[in-house]
């Protein structure tokens, strides 16, 4: 029978790890996600899990031994931050390379250096091209629900792919929040026995891990995770309507609010999400059209889902959580351009808003002031800048405006050699 608790972020993962009881926990403890692997070793001592916990002595260790005992047909799961994860780096690729459904929680916090222990969702942008599904999770609940949902994702045989589950550092990980936590059995029950496609330990089945790849084959069994990747999207969407049905909140690759009739709207991950979908209601009780469309699953990005949600708008603007030095935009921010190109004659102008890194505090005015730029946008006002950091102390970054060259260049026409 469900309950309903007062839990924090980390706690809520925790508990969702002991109701699925993966048979390894391979772990190093780093903040903010510290909590997760204390609480899964109390478990295991409590003898509330069979699982097996390794302390090792880094995260790389963790991710290797994580590799290993997928290798060995095991279910296994773990949970990093910031420096951990960009230690693991070497690793990650190795584990998606070898189609191993590892869940890995994160507690997003901006990386060294300087040091800083707050959120931001550099450490998971970064990793976002290693192959591995990536879903953000907007309040504990949702940690709670994504982490049960990410083993039945990844142990899919169309996907076989690992999953990170992504929860803001402290503003996720440390919030204590009213969560249902469902009945150990159903959760069992809904995750289903793990039964590995491939196992080094099945002599009937022999197989190989980590084999040299000559030219000949790599690019062909990289499109091997690239095809899982694209089946990852139907798989998230049948899983997340799937626990809607046995639990009553449905999941999707994203969350769309107040866009039915929206002429502008943010384009936003992680828990700040719901303070914007606070100042939209309020922007709806001023008679604006105003609202939010909320990225669940960074990787596999929803293109289609993003397009047709975002064609028709006036305006619209991407926050993103990380920053791209030496980039044009944020993460988020190139790839939604990026999906709208090719409908960039009834595409709406697409902004980028920089906010919250290292942890810098996002307010309510700071989203009202986004909006007010939407609007400005939409009466043909060109000083709006396109890419900017909120909050930032000091000059501001240059508009596009003034980045343009005084002339559109033309095709070159000199021969390319001299005759």
């Amino acid at each position: 029978m469900s309950k309903t608790l007062v839990l924090s972020g980390n706690l809520a993962v925790a508990h969702a790890l002991r109701q699925v009881d993966p048979h390894v926990y391979p772990g190093y403890p780093i903040t903010p996600s510290t909590k997760i692997m204390e609480a899964v070793a109390s478990f295991i001592a409590d003898g509330e899990m069979q699982c097996e916990l390794i302390a090792v002595e880094s995260e790389h260790s963790a991710m290797s031994a994580a590799v290993g005992a997928a290798s060995a047909g095991a279910r296994v799961a773990s949970a990093t931050a910031a420096n951990g994860l960009a230690f693991m780096w070497e690793v990650l690729y190795i584990a998606s390379g070898s189609q191993l459904p590892i869940v890995l929680a994160v507690g997003n916090r901006a990386l060294s250096t300087p040091i800083n222990g707050f959120a931001d969702h550099g450490e998971a942008m970064g990793a976002r091209d290693a192959s591995w599904i990536t879903l953000y999770s907007e309040n504990v609940q949702e940690a709670y629900d994504n982490i049960i949902q990410a083993f039945r994702i990844g142990e899919d045989k169309r996907v076989r792919l690992p999953v990170i589950v992504c929860l803001d550092g402290f503003l996720l990980t440390h919030t204590s929040e009213n969560i249902t936590l469902e009945d150990d059995e159903t959760v069992k029950a809904f995750v289903g026995t793990y039964q590995a496609e491939y196992s080094l330990l099945n002599p009937d089945q022999p197989v190989s891990h980590g084999l040299s790849d000559p030219p000949a084959y790599y690019m062909e069994h990289k499109m091997r995770q690239q095809a899982g990747m694209e089946q990852a999207r139907a798989v998230i969407e049948e899983v997340g309507a799937k626990f809607g049905e046995q639990f009553g909140r449905r999941y999707g690759l994203v969350d769309s609010y107040r866009m039915d009739d929206a002429e502008i709207a943010v384009v936003i991950l992680g828990s700040e999400a719901g303070r914007v979908k606070s100042v939209v209601d309020n922007l709806r009780q001023a008679g604006k059209k105003a609202g939010v469309l909320r990225i669940r699953a960074a990787r596999p990005f929803p293109e289609e889902q993003i397009i047709r949600q975002l064609l028709g708008l006036r305006a619209v603007a991407v926050m993103d959580r990380s920053y791209a030095p030496g980039a044009v935009g944020a993460p988020m921010f190139q790839e939604i351009r990026s999906a709208l190109y090719d409908y960039r004659s009834s595409a709406p102008p697409v902004i980028n808003r920089i906010y919250g890194l290292g942890g810098r505090e996002l307010r309510n005015a700071d989203v009202e002031a986004i909006f007010a730029e939407l609007e400005a946008l939409t009466s043909g006002d060109e000083t709006v800048p396109g890419i900017q950091l909120v909050g930032l102390r000091g000059e501001p970054l240059p508009t596009w405006q003034e980045l343009r060259p005084v002339e559109t260049p033309t095709a070159k026409t000199e021969q390319p050699y001299a005759q």
